[in-house]
């Protein structure tokens, strides 16, 4: 009784830390498969950002000062100014206080001088201009350089730079223009006989260049490219500041208004079929040129306002004459958002994610919401023709020197790439890892599989780091005199040690039976010396003879890609990385096949290698193409090869010669670096979700084909 009462308790025991166990396990279990599904679940919320449209919500509405009108309107949420046009010929500069715009610095002029607002580069300047035509420039102070109760003229802002228009011009004058660039001012004057246009050097007031033009010649001023574009119903000519014709562009309709943005590399003009068109300045031959880049349709009537390029992203902020506000994106031209307007504005300005449109006695602050909307699948595959580009084209390049700029965000460069990569090293590691585990696991003897199977399988250890560090420092440096050799030779090695297995049973034959094992493990390496001294020695000379060429050189010139940063060194090295995988996996299955279905293929007759490509290979197939799509999910993936080895370009070329940047490697290079919850950031992680979708559906399809090798196997 005592033993048995003993044992009941121990078997207690013993149930009870297996529940224990089972229940810690399976704790930990849910817990990683809940850390995946957070993981996933943030790639994804992040990325799925750019699938919705961006919300345009009025949040706030400020009247303008008694007596007052809006000239222009700055980021008065973050401290910056409006400038308002006062009572008693004044321009003051009004700061938000506890949502009331109060007056902080004040320029008053006699009421013979005209007063107005110009931007460039999104600073406002005001502009003073005298009876006598005298004129002054006066920049607007800006969050940094704080406003004070006091005048223009007695801060230390007080003059950006002044200069003379003829007088007895002026005193004519029925109208002005002014577009500030960033070294020339070109200032339009008209009167009833004549238009007058003077070019001021900013850096040398006293450089001034004179045109004279027709009274109602209608025009588009444009100093960051030094043009001027006339406008004569349908055709646009563009002039220099000689007057000399640069170009001519014919529309298909009649201009019916016209303007430019920042930098003046984009031109929008409103056709009479209600029609909105970008000119984009492109590369003709050395020549900048403008040429049509995309169209927008707009209502029946509807012509622009005002337009407002944002400083960081590709967006476009449009007020029109139907009380419409359009948000656009700029590099496809695709209207992301409109919205009615309850009056109609006279102007709009874009900071951040706040957009102010006002009008002369009031301004609504917009929020749009979900800036990343603004980025559009057009936007992120399809090729368009980017600012002093030849053509339209692919490009990824988020960087920039200065605000205003074209963000160019591609991904088709970056999934090129990666493509690119990982498909050439398959070709490069499929022959070699299939080549070993067929002969390991089906041509060599057992003692000679259980030394060559651990070591091959051994360099799966060796982290991808050293790999990509041994080919930038050695194998780059060699890659213009060597890189073919290498290739011929990694190609075509498999055909040879495929020759080597059927010839070398019969060498070991011939010699003592001592040596036969010595002999078998010893003829491949000979071998694959013997042949790779071959290959280094001539087959240099046999592809420049069959070129024409003197040396390799001409592939770095032919492509502006140093030939040690190519695709065809990078697949070497992702190559010998991923091949230990491939061998290992194709391996066991080839020596996972029935022996029994092997000795039937004998008993009936057939050779050793008639059975390995009827029965053998048959059989393995599935497991075999499971390898190589692992392999091939783990050649996209890489991250530190093709960041160390490539040049890191992203090009949309699948040149072999060219160089690539990989998704991987462009996620390790600017994550880092990108501002959260940006557009860039969001486009980031959509870049990951494309990494990891296509990571999972090849390994999910790599595992099913394995179930299916192993469900073969059993019934076999």
């Amino acid at each position: 009784m005592n033993v048995a009462s003993q044992q009941v308790s121990f078997l207690k025991k013993r149930l009870r830390r297996d529940r224990i166990a089972r229940s810690v396990i399976s704790v930990f279990g849910y817990i990683v498969l809940l850390t995946m599904v957070m993981i996933i679940w943030h790639l994804f919320s992040q990325a799925m950002n750019i699938a919705a449209s961006p919300g345009v919500k009025p949040r706030q509405e400020t009247s303008v000062l008694p007596g007052g009108e809006f000239l222009y309107v700055g980021d008065t949420a973050n401290g910056q100014a409006a400038v308002i046009a006062g009572p008693g010929c004044s321009v003051s500069l009004a700061r938000l206080d506890n949502g009331i715009l109060s007056s902080r610095q004040t320029l008053r002029r006699p009421c013979t001088h005209t007063l107005d607002v110009v931007t460039s580069y999104g600073l406002p300047y005001v502009v003073d201009i005298s009876a006598t035509g005298q004129v002054r420039l006066l920049p607007v102070p800006t969050v940094s350089q704080p406003l004070r109760q006091s005048n223009f003229i007695d801060t230390p802002l007080a003059n950006e730079m002044s200069f003379a228009l003829p007088q007895e011009i002026w005193a004519q004058q029925t109208g002005w223009q002014m577009a500030v660039g960033e070294q020339w001012i070109i200032m339009r004057v008209n009167t009833q006989d004549e238009t007058l246009v003077q070019w001021v050097n900013r850096n040398s007031p006293t450089q001034i260049v004179r045109q004279q033009y027709s009274a109602d010649q209608p025009m588009v001023l444009l100093p960051d490219t030094r043009q001027i574009m006339l406008i004569n119903n349908n055709v646009l000519t563009f002039v220099d500041s000689s007057n000399q014709r640069l170009h001519q562009l014919t529309v298909a309709q009649n201009v019916r208004w016209a303007d430019s943005i920042v930098k003046n590399r984009s031109v929008f003009i409103s056709l009479a079929n209600n029609t909105l068109v970008r000119l984009s300045l492109y590369n003709q031959a050395g020549i900048l040129r403008y040429q049509p880049a995309y169209t927008i349709q707009l209502q029946a009537n509807e012509v622009p306002v005002a337009l407002y390029a944002h400083a960081s992203v590709n967006g476009l902020a449009a007020i029109t004459s139907q009380q419409q506000l359009l948000l656009i994106n700029r590099i496809s031209g695709e209207v992301v958002e409109r919205r009615q307007l309850p009056v109609q504005p006279t102007g709009v300005s874009w900071f951040d994610s706040r957009v102010y449109v006002y009008g002369l006695d009031a301004y609504i602050r917009h929020e749009v919401r979900n800036m990343a909307g603004l980025s559009t699948t057009n936007s992120l595959l399809m090729p368009h023709l980017y600012e002093g580009y030849p053509a339209p084209d692919q490009i990824w390049q988020t960087s920039s020197a200065s605000d205003y700029q074209e963000i160019k965000m591609n991904l088709v460069p970056l999934l090129i790439g990666s493509l690119k990569a990982s498909s050439l090293a398959l070709l490069i590691a499929i022959p070699l890892a299939l080549g070993a585990a067929v002969y390991t696991a089906y041509f060599a003897r057992p003692r000679v599989r259980d030394s060559i199977k651990p070591t091959i399988e051994m360099l799966e250890a060796v982290p991808s780091v050293l790999i990509g560090f041994i080919a930038a420092i050695w194998l780059a440096p060699l890659a213009e005199r060597f890189l073919f050799s290498i290739a011929v030779f990694m190609v075509t090695l498999p055909v040879i040690l495929l020759f080597i297995a059927l010839v070398q049973h019969r060498v070991a034959q011939s010699v003592s039976s001592e040596l036969q094992n010595f002999a078998e493990a010893v003829l491949p390496v000979l071998g694959i010396v013997v042949y790779g001294y071959v290959c280094v020695a001539w087959a240099p000379d046999w592809l420049l003879a069959a070129l024409d060429a003197d040396d390799f050189t001409f592939f770095a010139h032919t492509t502006e890609v140093p030939v040690g940063k190519t695709t065809i060194l990078v697949a070497i090295a992702l190559g010998l990385a991923i091949s230990p995988s491939i061998y290992s996996l194709a391996e066991d299955a080839i020596s996972g096949v029935p022996h029994s279905l092997r000795q039937a293929s004998y008993a009936l007759g057939a050779t050793r290698l008639q059975t390995l490509r009827r029965v053998v290979l048959k059989v393995a197939f599935p497991g075999i193409v499971a390898a190589i799509m692992l392999g091939f999910g783990r050649a996209f993936g890489e991250t530190m090869i093709v960041l160390m080895v490539t040049g890191n370009t992203p090009i949309a070329d699948w040149d072999l010669f060219a160089g690539l940047r990989a998704l991987t490697a462009n996620l390790a290079i600017e994550l880092p670096e990108a501002e959260v919850h940006s557009i860039h950031y969001q486009v980031l992680f959509l870049t990951a979700c494309v990494l990891f979708s296509f990571t999972f559906i090849v390994n999910t399809l790599a595992e099913l084909f394995r179930q299916r090798s192993r469900r073969v196997k059993s019934h076999g």
